[in-house]
């Protein structure tokens, strides 16, 4: 049923955007974090998405057809989107002045974690628009499946 891999689609996308605001909250909790269980000072995560299209591609399609097989049916996924890895940003770490902090080399510099609060924030407010937007589409397929439902009475 289509309306099932609409919600597939949604709730991968909802699946996804929680994995990222959790990851940014992880970023946020570190941001002066300067050492960590595998040694040195914490990086800043990132999460890489892979869209799933759900469909066959023009070759697939061709092949299915040429077989008497209608193209873009028994899908392997529903489409929606996947969370290939979660990357660590390799950019320079922050160096603050601070002789008297025990990480510090011996010209007083520490390096602090490359989280920039700003953008962490502005990544929430965008992570936080997509879950609001996956939660719309599944409320707006919710209720078309009710007046379906209707239909018969």
């Amino acid at each position: 049923m289509a309306f099932l891999s609409s919600m597939n689609i949604a709730g991968s996308g909802l699946t996804a955007q929680q994995l990222r605001l959790d990851v940014i909250a992880e970023n946020i909790t570190n941001m002066n974090t300067t050492r960590t269980e595998g040694g040195g000072t914490y990086r800043r995560k990132m999460v890489v998405f892979q869209s799933e299209s759900g469909r066959d591609d023009f070759r697939a399609a061709m092949a299915r057809a040429a077989n008497g097989l209608a193209p873009n049916t028994d899908y392997v996924t529903a489409g929606g989107v996947k969370v290939m890895e979660i990357q660590e940003d390799d950019s320079a770490f922050r160096l603050v002045y601070d002789p008297t902090h025990p990480d510090a080399n011996e010209e007083g510099y520490v390096d602090l974690p490359n989280v920039d609060l700003v953008k962490e924030m502005t990544d929430a407010m965008a992570a936080t628009q997509a879950y609001s937007a996956n939660v719309t589409a599944l409320n707006a397929l919710k209720a078309v499946i009710s007046k379906g439902l209707e239909i018969g009475r």
